[in-house]
Formats: C-alpha cells, structure tokens, sequence
C-alpha cells in the first residue's frame, strides 16, 4: 500500500500544473507495451460472475432523514427511468365501460374495461359494497401469476387439501383466492378493482411473456423483446406499471371512493406490481405486497424485471420508497422465509429513523409455502382494516361466497366484442408509444434558460440512470506504475488505474514530454492503449505531434479491450445472464435489470481516468477531450456525466446512433440509448462547455444547436465540415489553441 501511494505520488509529481485531453483513433497495434505479465487479465470485478435476480440484495438503511430523502429521488427516478415512464406517456381519455352488474347481495360485483393507451385495454371486475354512503376507501388490486389470473380457480381435490392443512376455511368460496379477498373487502367497505396482468384473463392483446422473436426484431415496426424496443425502454414491466397507474387514475376519480383512502395489494407477481406502482406513485395510503419482498430472488418473469431496475439496488429498498407509509407485508416458505431477519429490521430501521417504526410490519408465515391464502389474508385485512380506518371489528373473519363464473367475470361478450389481438396489434401499440415518446422528447428541446433547465432534468436525468455513474471522487483512482521506458523526448510508463471502491483496475501507458507545457491527452480508443501506436515504439502521428507540443499523453485498456482479453483474441457478444427458462434467454432485463451495460462500464472506464488526471496533487489548469471515430460515443456519454470537469471536447461522432444497433448483445447497445434524442440528446448536454464536433454532415442536429443557444453561448459549439484528412489537425488546432 506504501509502494501505491509512492508511485501515486511520483506521478502526481509528473503531470502537475497540466490539463487533459481525451484522445480517440482507430489505430490498431498488437505489439504495444503491457501492464501485465503475458496471459494475466487485470483484477478487475466487473470480469467475474455477471449478477442475477437470484443475487442477495441487501438494504442498508440512510441514517437520517434527510440523507435517506435524497436516496429515494434518486432510486425513484431509476425506476422510472427502468420502465420507460421518464416522463411519464401523456395520458388519455380512459374510455371506462362498466357493465353486466352481479347482485350478491351485500356486495356487487361489475366488468369493467378501459384504456390505458388509446386501443389498449386494462379488464377486470369492480366489486363495490352495499348500503355504504358517501365517499368509500378503494383497494386496487393485481392479481399475481396464479393459472389463468383472475380466473384462477384451484379445482375440488386442491382445495380440499388446502383446508386439511389450514390454508383455507371454504370449499366453494375457497377454490378462487383472489376472488375470496376483493369480496371480504367488499363486505368490509371498500370498493375494490381486480384487474389483469398483461395476457392474463381478459388481457387477450398481448402475450404475457412471448420471448425474443427475430421477426420482430427490426429497425422499422418492431414489437416488444427486441433491441429497437430495449433502446427505447419498452417492454411488458413498463406496460404493466403503466396499465396499475391508469387503474389507480380511473379509480381514484370514481365518485363514491376516497382518493385518500387507496391501498394495493397482491402477491407473487402482484405483489411485485403493488410494490413497484406504490415506489413511483405517491397516492396509495397504504400497501401490503404479499410473499414477495426480499433479499433473494427479485421476480422471476419478464412482466418484473427491466433494464436499470435494479442495479445497485433491491427489492427491499423498492419497497422502502413507500416510507414512511403504511406498508404490511407477509413471508412464506419461499424465497420471502428469511424476511424476518434480512429485510424487515433494516426496513424497521429505516421507519424509525423517520419516526414511524409502527408503520412496517411483515408476517412470516413459513407453514405455508407461497401463497395469499386464507391466513395470509388475515393479516392483509387486519392491515387495511387499521390504517384505511375501515371499522370492522377485530379479528376480521372472512366469511364463504358465491364464487364468480369465468362467464360472468369476463368483460368480452357480444355487446362488448373483443379487441384486436395478435404481432400485428403489438407492432402497432408499440409504434404509437413510440410516436408519443418522440412527441415528447422533441418538445423538451431547449428554448431559454428555464427549458434548458427542464431539458437537463429529463434528458440528463435519464442519461444519468443509463451510465449509472458521475465522475468519480478525487482521489478515488490511483496509478501503479510497473514499468518505465526513456524514449528520448519522452518517458514511456507502463502500469494500472485502479479504482478501490468498485474493484476496477485499467492497465495504461503514459507518454510524458520531458519539456511539458501544461496538457495532458488522455487517448480513449476502440483498440485500447495499443491505438498510441502505429508500428515498434513509435506513437501515430496524431499522438506524435501532441508530444512534439509538449503534451502528455495517457492511453487506457477499457474493460474488454487489450489486457483485458486473450492474446489474438477479440470481444465477442456481450455476456448475458442466464434466464429462468430455455423460452425467455435473451431478454435483456434479466441482465440488465442487475448489470451495468457495457457501453456504460466503458463510460465508467473514461470518467475514472479523467477523475485520475484532474485530482493530482497540483490540479490541473484545464480539462479538453478529443474522440475520433468509433469511440467518440463514449466521450459524449462521459462528457454529459462529467459536465464541467471536461473544459473543451472534440467529439467526432462517425454518424454513431444507438437506433441502428440491432443486437441486444453489441457493444454499444444501451437501453433507453434511441429514447432520449439519440447521440445528439447527449452531446447536447455538453451545453454551455466548448465542442467541435465532426462526421455529422453539414448541419448540426437541431438539439445541439438549441440547447448552445439556450446556454446563451451559441459560438460554443463548432461544427466540422471539411475533408476526413484534415480532420485531426484541424481538431487540434482547435483543441490546444488559447
């Protein structure tokens, strides 16, 4: 550790008083100078075992209020951001249709219909109380992945098994579960809507889980699971989230419910919906997701998992965002059985840190193995009962009804004829969130200083989740030299960028003029370090001339590039994480959801060694950036997160856009990447910092040239629009001039 910060120190020594220059070229060369013995990969984290929604996912509670409040904006906007719902759609007239009211005497039950998007429907069954006045409490509940949903029924023998081992008290009213709770709900004074999960019940529209699909896999008029819909953020959990908050929208408006007075509640799948619509919603007063919450598997299917969702984060602190409302909870003998003990104490902690600690409560149950049964839904009506201040007397004992046929649930019939269905519908949905999506991003482009603002929220808001890190802490990445090289003009040092706190270790070269004047180049390259060369020893050109300027020069193995793989071999396909079943491998939420693409880990790789450069012992007078080529998407991400820490930056884009990738397993894909404005949304957040930019034909996007003119710094930004050949020189000129 002595000789680390020794060496940390020597070179702080070196590069003191000068600025940075990003450098990107395309230039290969194998023989180039290692950090590392021959055949030793570097002891970087991110080469080990990718993570999954079978991982351990801790929560680690803020120690005030304060600091925990600032937390959860930011996990909250992930999620948002996860499923596809920053900002949220612009919402539509829902088109509710109620009809064919059943009489059961002290409760109704109806079928209801409505529009999520205009064309797409979200059904089930609003079951209202009898001889109840004025505004009632509502409970919006989601149904889980029970066979055939809201019409699960559990057949004869099943519930006669269930009731010997006490999981429920009824044969008749027994074998539906779902139905059993919104009636003694019902009974208890709410108006209660259970409605269906996408391609469950009534949701004929979509699958619920169709898979990867080639043919839906194109650049035009794509459908969900492919890469055109992951860069767009669309998938079956953000139409589902979306579908909840539309339920709630129609819910809460109906004239005899309390919108103060909303609970959620489901379990499995539903519970998972409860928890997610209850983080990002601020109107439930109270939740109890069911056997769901945990520290170990996340959610098995594509309806619960998304890019972003939980990276660096877990189900329980998802669940925590719902603080310091009430929130019941229930484990069973499933991957819930260890919430007692992992989950509900820092949860406890948590709510008494901001006063409430009364307010959280989970109910191991591990007799039973996953379930919302009868003893379950006990401890779910004592909740509601308390905090929806419903009144019934204690205990609550849920009593048999007449069970619900498939027929008289069911919303379709001859007057109400089912919607389309089928790829062709799906194509279609998905076009016209996409058109809205686009309607939206465009109008975000600045104007003035206050939508410049709001541009930077949204759109930097967003590119914020997708990189998943700001530049890191001064001082926070270290230099360990292994080898050193007298060149003649200059000192060639060969050694490793390590970044302690999230294991990360860049093998590097340092090219040093032994006359510096004051900047250093910090060469990012599609080939790695190796791109500082063009044969032997000697730099290219480019990296020539900036030494021969008295420039420093820094080149970097990012993560798979150069050191990082076999001798001769290339990067193949992105890894990905193994899917719960054979049918859903390929789905990119599952790795994702858990897993920071490599697009972003090599974004990570820029912004830790700009944080290297600029945080030496005399810091540096000035930061400049150039990218030529395939790599100048990375700088306009690292550009957009380090903000000012970058004073000048040439960006050539090569005509880069996140819309042509079409494999979810190239290396530039990045979910959300086409969503938000493309490569021009990001290099407008460049704004009001000095850039040249080149390849990008003979206008500006429009984007770009707003947000410099919003900024009041219209002369910021140039464009390039000469010969390739003269690129390089002219970019420097620009670059190094006073």
């Amino acid at each position: 550790m002595h000789l680390l910060r020794r060496r940390h120190t020597q070179f702080a020594s070196l590069l003191g008083g000068v600025a940075v220059v990003l450098a990107v070229a395309s230039v290969v060369q194998a023989d180039v100078p290692r950090a590392l013995p021959p055949g030793q990969k570097p002891a970087d984290a991110r080469l080990g075992k990718l993570k999954d929604l079978n991982g351990y996912f801790p929560f680690a509670p803020s120690e005030s209020p304060e600091v925990w409040h600032q937390r959860a904006a930011l996990v909250r906007r992930q999620l948002l951001v996860a499923l596809g719902l920053w900002p949220m759609p612009t919402k539509t007239p829902a088109n509710a249709v109620v009809h064919r009211l059943i009489d059961r005497g002290d409760y109704t039950v109806e079928c209801v219909f409505l529009e999520s998007f205009p064309g797409h429907f979200v059904t089930g069954n609003l079951y209202r109380p009898k001889g109840k006045a004025g505004r009632l409490p509502a409970i919006l509940s989601p149904h889980g992945h029970w066979s055939n949903g809201r019409f699960h029924d559990m057949g004869a023998q099943e519930i006669r098994k269930a009731i010997v081992e006490g999981a429920e008290r009824f044969e008749e009213g027994g074998r539906s579960p779902l139905q059993s709770r919104c009636v003694q709900l019902a009974r208890m004074g709410c108006v209660v809507f259970h409605y269906d999960m996408v391609g469950y019940g009534d949701s004929i529209q979509l699958e619920h889980r169709p898979g990867v699909r080639e043919h839906m896999n194109t650049r035009e008029n794509w459908g969900y699971f492919s890469a055109q819909a992951e860069l767009r953020l669309q998938h079956m959990m953000g139409l589902q989230t979306y579908n909840s908050i539309r339920a709630l929208d129609w819910l809460s408006e109906l004239p005899d419910v309390d919108a103060a007075r909303i609970g959620v509640t489901g379990a499995s799948g539903g519970g998972t919906q409860t928890f997610i619509l209850c983080a990002i919603d601020s109107r439930p007063a109270v939740a109890f997701p069911a056997v769901m919450v945990s520290t170990a598997m996340q959610g098995g299917c594509t309806c619960e998992n998304a890019c972003y969702l939980r990276v660096d984060t877990g189900n329980i602190e998802i669940a925590a965002l719902f603080a310091p409302k009430p929130l019941g909870m229930t484990g069973a003998d499933d991957w819930t059985r260890e919430i007692a003990t992992k989950g509900l104490p820092e949860l406890k902690q948590l709510y008494r840190t901001l006063g409430v600690e009364e307010l959280v409560m989970a109910k191991p149950l591990l007799h039973f193995g996953h379930n919302y049964n009868y003893v379950s839904r006990a401890v779910l009506y004592s909740w509601f009962n308390k905090h929806l201040k419903l009144g019934a007397s204690e205990p609550v004992v849920e009593e048999d009804y007449a069970r619900l046929s498939i027929a008289e649930m069911s919303v379709w019939d001859e007057k109400h004829p089912r919607p389309p269905r089928g790829e062709d519908y799906e194509r279609s949905l998905v076009k016209q969130i996409t058109e809205d999506s686009d309607m939206q991003m465009a109008a975000l482009v600045p104007r003035d200083a206050d939508s410049l603002a709001k541009y930077r929220e949204v759109m930097g808001g967003a590119v914020d989740v997708m990189v998943g890190r700001s530049l890191p802490a001064a001082g926070s990445v270290t230099y360990a030299k292994t080898a050193e090289h007298d060149r003649g003009d200059y000192v060639e040092q060969v050694g490793l960028l390590r970044k302690a706190d999230s294991e990360e270790e860049l093998p590097a070269i340092i090219l040093q003029p032994k006359e510096h004047k004051g900047t250093v180049a910090i060469w990012i390259d599609e080939a790695g370090k190796a791109g500082l060369h063009d044969t032997g020893e000697s730099p290219n050109a480019a990296v020539a001339r900036l030494l021969d300027a008295g420039v420093s020069v820094i080149g970097v193995d990012l993560l798979y590039q150069g050191e990082f793989l076999a001798d001769g071999d290339a990067a193949g396909e992105t890894r990905q994480v193994t899917a719960p079943v054979r049918e859903l491998q390929g789905y990119a939420g599952y790795t994702y959801g858990y897993n920071h693409p490599l697009f972003a880990q090599r974004v990570h790789d820029v912004l830790s060694v700009i944080s290297f450069a600029r945080s030496q012992e005399r810091a540096p007078r000035k930061v400049v950036a150039i990218a030529f080529g395939g790599a100048g998407r990375w700088l306009a991400a690292a550009r957009a997160q380090a903000s000012a820490g970058i004073d000048r930056a040439v960006v050539d884009t090569a005509g880069f856009r996140f819309a042509n990738v079409t494999s979810l397993g190239d290396h530039d894909f990045l979910p959300g990447g086409a969503k938000y404005l493309d490569l021009p949304g990001m290099l407008a957040l460049s704004a009001p910092q000095p850039l040249w930019i080149a390849s990008e034909g003979t206008q500006l996007p429009q984007v770009i040239t707003a947000a410099y003119q919003a900024a009041g710094h219209p002369d910021a930004v140039t464009l390039y629009t000469g010969a390739d050949d003269a690129k390089r020189a002219a970019a420097i000129d620009w670059l190094t001039r006073d």
